[in-house]
């Protein structure tokens, strides 16, 4: 069996948090507790400590790429920062096979007085590499890093997002074996970042190990078979679709803001037109929220909303306000109940989204409850790469010459 490019086996790692010590009296018992501490290589925790990782275990294969997603402090880059040795694992071991290129933090490993020409050959270096090496990917390294202007210009006065073109090129053109990359791609523009995944998309074909890390779930789910979601610890490991919907669906919670106002939201329900419950839908499937709502005062000047976002990255996909007129709901006095059925296709692409409902109380111009996430769902779809709305697009042939034209009579 092929050795993998990247290993993490059993890995603990703890930090501590600020630590001063006033008197020798202080500081000799400290560092007796770290000498024990080692020697027992006990799990347990002194004061001020705490894990950033723990047991943690995974294996990427050569030519695959594995994204790491989770919220803030969930551990992803110490994780690559584990990988690249910049720190050691407090137990635990980290193996990487080949040559490494990594961008995992803005300017990490840039001399801040030495300009950009300066920093690609001392990358270079530090990567084991000849000069003459690094000389021959010099221009291609500036031309996708689009800096030709600024790199004899010292790399302090460049802003983030030209430290992370710049490091990402030096990464991308090295010939790594193995390409680590963290969230610092966000600062970059679009069309930067759009030309980072093609590269990357690339170095996947040609068998090069890629661990991402990154809170953009589109990406994620476009450059990577599986992923792993991480808390600290390991919370789900496989298919990027099935580990992305659990971290979805755990990490958007169910949150109410009411007011106790005129209307409250008090249940609601996201069904197919049998009735049932769904979760995983194709495009074009028809839908119904049915959203009920209970009257605690006298209201009849509402507007009732029905919103839809991308729970990938909080994009807001639909939004509707609908008024009482509209809904044809009277005057209501306290103690009615109103129960309304939004009916909706599902025209989306792949992706995972989530539904939120409010209503608006136009006497008073404040909302008097607003529920969202109320609704989770997948939409399979394979057709697409990117984007948000199921065109249905049809290409049909309508004619064709010289060649193609035989081609096409003998197909048919």
């Amino acid at each position: 069996m092929a050795q993998p490019g990247i290993r993490f086996e059993g890995v603990w790692k703890k930090f501590r948090r600020g630590e001063r010590h006033d008197s020798l009296r202080d500081l000799v018992p400290a560092l007796a507790r770290r000498l024990v501490g080692r020697r027992t290589n006990a799990p347990e925790l002194s004061e001020q400590e705490f894990w950033a990782v723990r047991d943690v275990s995974f294996e990427v294969q050569r030519g695959e790429a594995l994204g790491i997603i989770g919220p803030n402090g969930a551990g992803k880059s110490t994780t690559l920062k584990l990988l690249n040795r910049i720190i050691a694992p407090s137990r635990g071991r980290c193996e990487i096979h080949g040559r490494v290129g990594a961008l995992i933090e803005v300017a990490a490993g840039f001399h801040p007085d030495l300009t950009g020409r300066e920093n690609i050959y001392l990358q270079g270096a530090i990567l084991h590499m000849k000069r003459g090496e690094v000389a021959r990917k010099f221009d291609q390294i500036v031309e996708f890093a689009g800096l030709s202007e600024f790199i004899d210009t010292p790399v302090k006065r460049y802003s983030s997002g030209m430290n992370a073109r710049l490091g990402f090129s030096i990464a991308a053109h090295l010939e790594p074996d193995v390409l680590l990359i963290d969230e610092v791609l966000s600062v970059g523009d679009m069309g930067f970042q759009q030309r980072c995944v093609e590269r990357m998309l690339e170095f996947k074909k040609q068998g090069v190990t890629i661990l991402f890390v990154s809170h953009n779930l589109q990406a994620v789910a476009s450059l990577c078979e599986r992923a792993l979601y991480l808390h600290r610890d390991v919370r789900a490991l496989g298919p990027c679709r099935d580990v992305i919907e659990q971290y979805v669906r755990s990490a958007v919670r169910t949150t109410t803001v009411s007011r106790r106002g005129a209307v409250e939201i008090v249940k609601t329900e996201l069904v197919d037109h049998r009735g049932c419950p769904v979760s995983s839908v194709t495009p074009g499937t028809a839908l119904v929220l049915r959203v009920t709502y209970a009257a605690h005062a006298t209201a009849n000047n509402l507007l009732f909303g029905f919103l839809l976002y991308r729970s990938t990255d909080a994009l807001s996909v639909y939004d509707a306000n609908f008024g009482s007129q509209e809904l044809q709901v009277g005057a209501l006095q306290a103690g009615d109940e109103v129960v309304v059925d939004y009916h909706f296709h599902v025209n989306l692409t792949r992706g995972q989204y989530h539904l939120g409902c409010h209503v608006f109380d136009l006497a008073t111009q404040e909302y008097t409850d607003r529920v969202c996430p109320i609704g989770a769902l997948t939409v399979d779809e394979s057709r697409t790469h990117n984007g948000i709305a199921d065109l249905q697009v049809a290409p049909r042939l309508i004619a064709s010459t010289g060649s193609l034209a035989g081609a096409a009579e003998a197909a048919l």
